[in-house]
């Protein structure tokens, strides 16, 4: 599973409308990778996204600020617990979605500055169209493939990475290794924060090995999810975040992230790696040149 929310809802299958002006309209609609489907959530002034059948976005259209998703509200609070409103965050975000997290760090953040990438163009051209987002340079959307853009940044240039990015319930695994979770350590500003969400099975194999990956090139470490996940009770998402200094471990934020809509823990470094222990760090496969053999 690859989102996990408050309230999941059915998904009715329709042919895609006839869309007379801009602005979101309910339907299934094409784009590069697939076919999105847009659907309305009336409890919430909102709409959900899926992406060739899996849940993607939720778009809380009166308020930027509310967020749908579980895990999002734990990214939310852990960068809100490290930077201050008056800070200009300058934020990566790989796998843009409909930018739920763009958006609410745009109303949070006034003077962000923020770059949304997402494999699929037609996708951010009609999150454009469908959704109030802001305008560059305070919100950029890029279409690529969010390895190659990460490689291609400066080094120090984003104080806070974010990686959503999936594959139906997966994260491709280009994006897991250790080869480039130091590109993101090369692009990450000091005291920079890469927050990944991890949706894995109960054996939580894939947090472990992800876990051990990101502890392998950042001193600091963060777990976030709620207590079942973390006993192995049930599949859903865990938020695995690293970081140069310190981060995470005011009580504060522990009491914030027990007092939301699902109560989650916080893991401190020490206990990160104790969970990590058993992972196995993930790597690039090998190139055919260097597995060969010689004499």
């Amino acid at each position: 599973m690859a989102k996990s929310r408050k309230n999941s809802r059915s998904n009715a299958h329709r042919a895609a409308p006839a869309r007379e002006d801009s602005g979101p309209k309910p339907g299934i609609y094409p784009i590069d990778t697939g076919t999105c489907e847009l659907v309305r959530d009336h409890l919430t002034d909102g709409w959900m996204i899926t992406v060739n059948g899996a849940q993607s976005s939720h778009i809380n259209l009166a308020d930027p600020t509310v967020l749908d998703f579980e895990y999002m509200q734990w990214m939310a609070e852990l960068i809100g617990d490290h930077w201050p409103a008056t800070e200009r965050l300058r934020a990566l975000h790989l796998g843009a979605g409909a930018c739920s997290m763009a958006r609410y760090l745009a109303a949070t953040y006034p003077d962000a500055r923020q770059v949304a990438v997402d494999i699929d163009k037609r996708l951010t051209e009609l999150v454009r169209e469908w959704f109030n987002l802001p305008r560059a340079p305070l919100l950029r959307l890029r279409a690529g493939d969010a390895r190659e853009v990460t490689e291609s940044l400066t080094d120090s240039t984003r104080d806070l990475i974010i990686r959503d990015v999936f594959s139906g319930v997966l994260t491709p695994s280009a994006l897991t290794t250790l080869e480039f979770v130091t590109q993101v350590r090369r692009v990450l500003a000091p005291g920079g924060i890469y927050v990944v969400n991890c949706g894995d099975t109960r054996d939580l194999t894939l947090a472990r090995a992800e876990a051990a990956t990101m502890g392998t090139v950042f001193e600091h470490l963060v777990i976030i999810a709620d207590p079942a996940m973390l006993k192995g009770r049930r599949y859903g998402n865990i938020v695995i975040a690293g970081s140069d200094v310190a981060i995470g471990g005011s009580p504060a934020l522990t009491r914030a992230l027990l007092g939301g809509g699902v109560p989650a823990q916080i893991w401190d470094s020490a206990r990160v790696r104790e969970f990590a222990a058993a992972g196995k760090v993930l790597r690039d496969p090998a190139s055919p040149s260097s597995t060969g053999t010689t004499g």
